[in-house]
């Protein structure tokens, strides 16, 4: 069996045939997926299509291309909304400085306050950094500083020196289809060094088709693409990689284990 850690069930391209790619991802092994939100509005689709299906949990949080748009979002409204028994991480958050949609100044206060909910909770906060390397460690161990709380990079892109630091404060590492791309060969290096506890996998569908799918919609079920092209990266098995990733996965979000 496998994790799908990272999915967007309600984008366009998947959620006008949600059951249909549920059941595809469902007979290629897939046994779980994480569907993610980006904003405030979308938290009830996210979550009820999580209490609607037994194998789907769901994330509440605001992704940093909408930093701008959820200038009045507190801490009690994000806090309400982890309480839902089928939420299970805290995101997507984090910085993105490359496309700049945001505000940075807002991207790093709602970073912190999804961080300060997730300290309190314990739930993991889901993390997008692109081109923000610095800043993101920055908050990352400031934060770890006033008390620890569990967190993954998805989708990791970023440099092995980042990397190594984020593994350093304790964080698991989640590693999509782009790791299958040709001219992904740093992030292919250091996928191979990854601590085999604190590796996931993920889609991040219905973007970042892995090969042979490039090109096309991505789907939760291709996930068992990238966990083939990285056992065989690794020299681990399929099997010992789903196990371990999947084990992993149930570790981290503690709650959907429970």
């Amino acid at each position: 069996m496998l994790v799908d850690s990272h999915c967007h069930l309600e984008y366009k391209g998947l959620v006008e045939e949600r059951d249909e790619v549920l059941t595809r991802a469902r007979e290629a092994g897939v046994g779980a997926f994480l569907n993610i939100s980006t904003k405030q509005a979308e938290w009830p689709q996210v979550v009820g299509t999580a209490n609607a299906q037994p194998d789907v949990w769901a994330s509440v949080g605001i992704h940093p291309h909408n930093a701008d748009d959820h200038p009045g979002l507190t801490r009690d409204e994000l806090l309400e909304a982890t309480h839902d028994p089928r939420v299970i991480g805290i995101g997507e958050t984090g910085l993105d400085y490359y496309y700049n949609h945001s505000d940075r100044d807002a991207q790093r206060e709602l970073f912190r306050l999804h961080i300060g909910v997730a300290r309190e909770v314990q739930l993991p906060v889901i993390i997008h950094t692109r081109n923000a390397e610095e800043d993101t460690l920055a908050i990352l161990s400031e934060e770890m500083g006033k008390g620890a709380f569990p967190a993954l990079i998805h989708c990791f892109t970023a440099s092995p020196e980042f990397g190594q630091r984020v593994l350093e404060l304790g964080l698991s590492i989640s590693i999509s289809g782009i790791v299958t791309f040709k001219n992904a060969k740093e992030l292919q290096e250091f996928a191979r060094e990854i601590p085999q506890d604190r590796l996931l996998v993920e889609t991040d569908s219905p973007f970042l088709a892995p090969v042979p799918h490039r090109g096309k919609t991505c789907e939760p079920g291709y996930v068992g693409d990238t966990a083939r092209f990285l056992a065989d990266l690794r020299g681990e098995s399929f099997d010992e990689l789903s196990r371990v990733t999947t084990d992993n996965f149930y570790r981290l979000f503690s709650k959907a284990a429970a």
